[in-house]
């Protein structure tokens, strides 16, 4: 096949790849003033931190993601923005660990009282979260985790009800960033979709 019959091809792909990615977009877009690296100083109070779980390893340490989540959470903590963390996040989860359980370890280690956490041991996705954290009886939550999570998630904490914004710690150029990238594609059409 010559080149110029490869073309349209070439912009179906295109086509195809734009559609793929308009409800990404759009989340992205509706969070737009919302997100905000965790150093900044743009958030204002919250009722509660939401921290959203992700991989514990087989001993029971937070991945570095769940880590940074937290560290996220507590920082906000102890500047005022918020005077409760919520920890949710799957307990057990798929490889029969405990993804609050494991957060909590984290903010004992940072000197967070137990009186200023609560866990949710039903966050099995971040759906699931959302509605934990309305079912809480919170109107405003500020959602703790890395950056490419974040339009998502305040999307569905905002059909719970919730006013939201977004902390994220230091973006880090890994590989497992940029499947995060990749992987909110596939997401935000299954959250659109289902309920």
């Amino acid at each position: 096949m010559s080149p110029r019959g490869s073309h349209p091809i070439a912009a179906l792909a295109v086509a195809a790849g734009a559609v793929a990615s308009m409800p990404a977009l759009y989340a992205r877009a509706a969070a737009a003033g919302q997100v905000h690296p965790v150093e900044s100083h743009a958030f204002t109070p919250a009722d509660a931190a939401l921290v959203l779980g992700a991989k514990v390893h087989e001993d029971g340490r937070p991945s570095r993601f769940l880590r940074e989540r937290v560290k996220t959470a507590v920082r906000l903590w102890r500047h005022g923005y918020v005077t409760r963390i919520i920890l949710s996040g799957a307990a057990p989860n798929r490889e029969g660990l405990d993804e609050p359980a494991a957060m909590l370890r984290v903010t004992r280690e940072m000197d967070v009282p137990d009186s200023a956490v609560v866990l949710d041991g039903d966050g099995v996705t971040t759906a699931a979260s959302a509605r934990g954290a309305a079912r809480m009886g919170l109107g405003s939550v500020i959602v703790c985790s890395q950056e490419f999570h974040l339009p998502r998630a305040l999307m569905l904490c905002r059909r719970e009800g919730m006013n939201v914004q977004g902390a994220f710690p230091p973006i880090a150029p890994r590989e497992h960033t940029a499947f995060g990238y990749a992987r909110e594609v596939a997401a935000t059409w299954k959250a659109i979709l289902t309920r």
